[in-house]
This record gives structure tokens, sequence and C-alpha cells, in this order.
């Protein structure tokens, strides 16, 4: 089924005290095109965020917010023992070298960061970042991925009632240029017997080949069956998973190239109006079309 390239995705996850939140906007776009702010730990990881959303995502512009968040709480953090040891000594030498009463405290000893160490290490802490944000990002993809083809589903079923009429009024066209062929050739022998006064200089074996010859050119038949074939596959292009937006505008083209043979063949009146009507309908699928995936 086709997707549009319109539409909204979130993800959130959270793990030892990390939680991002990963927000994607999707827009139609010829192209794959995808920008992002990220806060500083993922900034070197901004290929591989791209490379996960092109693995889901084949077109649209794509905006990539992220937010993170680190609670204190969960913090793995530890004692240095042998640091507190050296500053609590240290301190202590410090107030008999300048004769101080007061005793050294807990609270003097805080104030030195490197007494409170993490118990895991920097290579560790980057892993645990990046799986949580990566579940986000996926999550992420995968809600907008369900939006766009919520609305991808919508907009085949206009697709199809619009080439459901197109199908009617090209049968309509096709019945009226078989029937005009014959009402033609009658029309074309009666206005040249009024215009020669002896109908027996008329060559009727020329005649007859003049009228075929024009009844070849009002003959749409062949626009009419390959007009019906690029419905056929419109249709089945509807129905693939893989991004069809191409291929779809290239059929439509096709059916627009076929319409205006059609025009240029007819004269007729009646014909003309369905044509016009096939037209308009053309250009509402075109339109739809540049949102499509």
């Amino acid at each position: 089924m086709i997707e549009s390239m319109t539409g909204y995705g979130r993800g959130e996850s959270a793990r030892n005290g990390i939680v991002f939140t990963v927000e994607l906007r999707s827009v139609n776009n010829r192209f794959l095109e995808i920008s992002s702010r990220l806060p500083r730990s993922l900034s070197f990881r901004e290929n591989e965020i791209k490379e996960i959303i092109r693995s889901k995502i084949n077109r649209g512009k794509i905006t990539v917010n992220v937010t993170e968040q680190k609670e204190s709480d969960g913090a793995p953090l530890g004692i240095n023992t042998a640091a507190a040891k050296s500053y609590y000594s240290l301190l202590n030498q410090l107030r008999k070298t300048v004769k101080i009463k007061e005793t050294v405290k807990l609270e003097h000893l805080i104030h030195f960061s490197e007494i409170f160490e993490s118990n895991v290490s920097e290579e560790e802490e980057n892993a645990v970042e990046w799986a949580v944000f990566e579940q986000a990002l996926r999550d992420a993809v995968a809600s907008l991925k369900t939006m766009r083809s919520k609305e991808g589903e919508e907009l085949s079923k206009d697709l199809i009632a619009r080439i459901a009429q197109i199908d009617v009024r090209l049968g309509e066209v096709e019945r009226l240029s078989k029937e005009r062929i014959p009402e033609e050739r009658v029309r074309l022998s009666e206005r040249i017997a009024q215009l020669v006064e002896d109908p027996k200089i008329i060559n009727m074996q020329r005649l007859e080949l003049e009228i075929a010859l024009l009844a070849d050119k009002w003959d749409v038949t062949e626009e009419c069956v390959r007009f019906h074939s690029h419905n056929k596959f419109f249709l089945e292009a509807l129905r693939i998973t893989d991004a069809a937006g191409r291929k779809l505008n290239f059929l439509i083209q096709e059916m627009n190239r076929e319409a205006n043979t059609i025009g240029s063949k007819c004269t007729d009146v009646v014909i003309a109006h369905h044509v016009v009507e096939i037209k308009e309908e053309l250009e509402k699928i075109r339109e739809q079309l540049q949102n499509i995936e």
C-alpha cells in the first residue's frame, strides 16, 4: 500500500536515569532529505541516525528533534576510598600547619569531586546512552510510518475513485468515436455530392480511400486501449509495498499524453467534453501524487 510523505512520529525510551524523546516530522519532497537537532552527546552519530531512518523511509523531508534528560537519582556513583583518605590526611596536615583547632568534617571533604567516581566506564555509559536513544528513534520511525500509511490509505481510496471515473468517461469516448465514424463517412459523401455537379466525374475508389484515411485519423481505439492499460498499471502500483510515487507520476504523464491525442483527433463536442473532464481528473490525481512516497 502506498504511503504519504506527510506525517508525525514520536518515540520515548528510558534506562539507568537516561530519558530520550525523539520527534520526527515529515513533509513531501522530491528526494529523502534529513535534518536533525541533536544533543552534543549524539552529534558524532548523526550518520548512523540518518541510516536508521533511510532503512525505513525512501522519500520526504524529515526533521529530527531529540530531547535528552538525565535523572540524578539513578546515577551509578561510588566512593573512591583512596582519594577520600588522601584528602582527609591532606586537610589534617593543613589544619596542623596553620594551627586550626577545628576538626576535619564531612562537609569539607565533599567539595572534592574526585572522592566520587562512576561505577560505569565512559565506554559503557556511551553504549547505554546510544541503546536508549536508538530504541526511541526506532519507535518514532515506526510511529511516523504508521501515520504515513494511514494517510496513504486515504489517498489511495481517492485515487482509485478518480481512476474509476476516468474509465467510465473513456468508455463513453470510445463508444461515441465508433458511432461517429460511419456518420462522418455519410456526411462527407453527401458534402462532396453537393459540391460536385456531375457525380460521374467522382472517382469512387479514390473517394473511398480518402474517407478510409480520414476515418483512420478519427479512430481513437488505439489510444483508448493504451489509456485503459495505464489505468490498470496505475491501480496495480497503488497496491505494491515499495515506494511507488515516481512510477505513478510517470503513468499519469502517459495518461495525459493519450488524453491530448484523443482530444486532437476528435472534433465532436460531446467527446471533447469528456476529454476535458478526464484531463481535470488527471490534474487532481497529479496534485495528490506530489505527496506520495
